[in-house]
């Protein structure tokens, strides 16, 4: 009897260690480097405030390209084996084209207008914490390949680098190209998994990185530097509010003027008092309720990406 109670204890300790061990894994989403696009001719220009900009053309790739939708799915395989939960790229460029989300655009009082790329809807849609970004070349000699692969895993809010891999296959003969990149990533992909997983610890102990400006209308009646809401100026205001629901009050006030803050290196907290997970623009919205709450000032919020809000102060 003693033996079956220690047992289940041990199972049950288990158990919560794995349930916790999953919970910390960042959620992947799977696309190809932006070089490997390019090599197969599927970049786009898409004119951005009067600037042609060159991207990656996803939908077009997986339509047209059936390696490519193979090699998602078999690194996808293998991340989800180790217990990464992923997106998928097909399901979110699809659901981007039901919202329309290319047409969307928006307009300030003053006639300039803000758009979003087509990279920071697809963030805003899988909602991915990593993109982990794959390129691969499969090199022939007689009849034997093998191939190069280089594996890289991008912060999906600030995009910055946190994990890469490199490497090359053995020579086969026989075996599909896609095989043939699964074997050689799997050679690696510990080492590439421990980096994602000492990045979102890092998160998970001193919050998620965003960056934050405050804007304010040019008819508006105010500015940052008023001192009419309370014993302070504005700015100091909404600089205590951000000390105040920042992970342990990490933030930086990159540039402050009369109309303009930018706060970068801004620490949020990954999940809200109800679990739910908090990108940019969920966050930014407790600072717009805040100062509607307390000094019945009016602001329209606005994101690009997950990474990234704006809060334009006088009016919606």
């Amino acid at each position: 009897m003693k033996s079956k109670i220690i047992s289940i204890f041990v199972l049950l300790f288990i158990s919560i260690n794995l349930i916790f061990s999953q919970a910390k894994k960042p959620s992947i989403m799977i696309v190809p480097m932006d070089n490997w696009m390019q090599e197969n001719g599927f970049m786009t220009k898409i004119n951005s405030m009067g600037e042609e900009i060159s991207y990656p053309d996803y939908r077009k790739a997986t339509l047209e390209n059936s390696d490519l939708i193979n090699v998602i799915s078999k690194v996808g395989e293998l991340m989800s084996e180790r217990g990464f939960p992923t997106k998928d790229l097909e399901a979110s460029l699809k659901s981007i084209e039901a919202q329309q989300a290319e047409d969307a655009m928006l307009s300030s009082k003053s006639g300039a207008e803000t758009s979003e790329s087509p990279i920071d809807r697809l963030k805003k849609v899988a909602k991915a914490d990593i993109w982990m970004q794959v390129n691969w070349k499969v090199i022939t000699k007689g009849p034997k390949k093998k191939v190069d692969f280089t594996i890289r895993g991008i912060d999906a809010y600030t995009n910055n680098q946190v994990a890469t891999s490199s490497g090359t296959g053995e020579f086969a003969m026989g075996v599909e190209p896609v095989e043939l990149l699964r074997e050689a990533i799997l050679a690696n992909l510990d080492l590439f998994n421990g980096q994602l997983l000492s990045h979102f610890d890092d998160m998970f102990e001193n919050g998620r990185v965003i960056s934050f400006r405050i804007k304010v209308w040019d008819d508006w009646d105010y500015d940052l530097e008023t001192e009419e809401f309370g014993n302070e100026e504005l700015g100091i205001l909404i600089e205590d509010w951000m000390g105040d629901n920042t992970v342990n009050n990490k933030f930086s006030t990159v540039d402050a003027t009369e109309s303009m803050m930018f706060f970068d290196q801004v620490r949020i907290p990954l999940f809200n008092e109800k679990g739910r997970a908090i990108d940019a623009r969920r966050w930014g919205n407790g600072l717009r309720k805040y100062l509607k709450t307390e000094f019945e000032i009016e602001s329209k919020l606005m994101s690009q990406g997950l990474g990234q809000v704006q809060l334009i102060l006088g009016s919606k």
